[in-house]
């Protein structure tokens, strides 16, 4: 995915970067309970211990959520109050409204929210 969660570009000192450093300690965890759980050593590489654990490295398994969540979004399997923010561009497009480009692409309308506190 070209806009994956962990391939971020960070802001010293902003959120962004706090957020990275939280999955990074995220994924130490992760680490850390599958070298618990195998009795595999510290030094030992992790990724074949998650591979035979059938366990995602952290950002891989946030992205896989978001595509989960989004797919039963879509066919219905989701609660209403996800569901209703899952608009694909297809349904905005109207009478009206311009044709786009992305309207045969699958891409769903991102909704406006407020990003400023107060």
């Amino acid at each position: 995915m070209a806009n994956s969660i962990c391939n971020v570009k960070t802001v010293k000192g902003s959120l962004v970067v706090k957020a990275v450093d939280n999955l990074t300690k995220l994924q130490t965890v992760q680490n850390a309970a599958a070298r618990v759980v195998t009795g595999t050593r510290k030094f030992d590489h992790i990724t074949p211990v998650l591979r035979q654990l059938h366990w995602l490295p952290v950002c891989q398994r946030i992205t896989f959520k978001l595509a989960m969540i989004t797919f039963k979004c879509l066919h219905g399997l989701a609660p209403s109050y996800l569901a209703e923010v899952c608009t694909p561009v297809s349904s905005v497009v109207g009478p009206g409204r311009w044709q786009l480009r992305s309207v045969n692409s699958g891409a769903l309308v991102v909704p406006r929210t407020r990003t400023t506190i107060g």
